[in-house]
């Protein structure tokens, strides 16, 4: 049986993305949010919500329990430091956490995710199905050469 982690990560999050895009609503204000401090303008994508929502479902799952401010420092970055007139170090940034709030209150509601007290947030049954499931389907459309000889 195929597990999340026999896929790559890539391909893993655009197809759980691909499943969550009808289950989970984009809120009316997330098209002109940044997705963190880092960043100068909101994401371009035009299926950004579900694809970090998969990408999240992906993290709790495998460094789970987890919470917000975690998530909010793996999603993070560096910021330049650096004006018109001065140059300064890089400094590291966190990730939006009313985003990732957001979307792992729409995971708890779809039961993908459930809370684990003030551990954080861990993937329920459902969610991890969902994924093993869906990485089923990658590796089947993953070109694996070096795996042709043994069939």
């Amino acid at each position: 049986m195929t597990t999340l982690y026999d896929v790559p990560a890539a391909d893993l999050n655009e197809a759980v993305a691909a499943k969550l895009e009808d289950r989970l609503e984009q809120p009316d204000w997330a098209e002109f949010a940044k997705s963190g401090d880092g960043r100068e303008l909101p994401p371009e994508q035009e299926n950004f919500w579900s694809v970090r929502a998969a990408s999240v479902l992906r993290k709790v799952a495998t460094d789970g329990p987890v919470g917000v401010e975690r998530l909010s420092t793996e999603y993070g970055g560096k910021k330049d430091g650096s004006n018109r007139y001065q140059v300064a170090p890089e400094h590291r940034t966190d990730g939006s956490r009313n985003v990732i709030r957001t979307i792992l209150q729409q995971l708890q509601d779809e039961d993908l995710v459930m809370s684990e007290g003030s551990a954080g947030r861990v993937v329920t049954g459902d969610g991890r199905s969902l994924l093993d499931d869906t990485a089923g389907e990658v590796m089947e459309d993953l070109d694996r050469p070096e795996l042709e000889r043994y069939a």
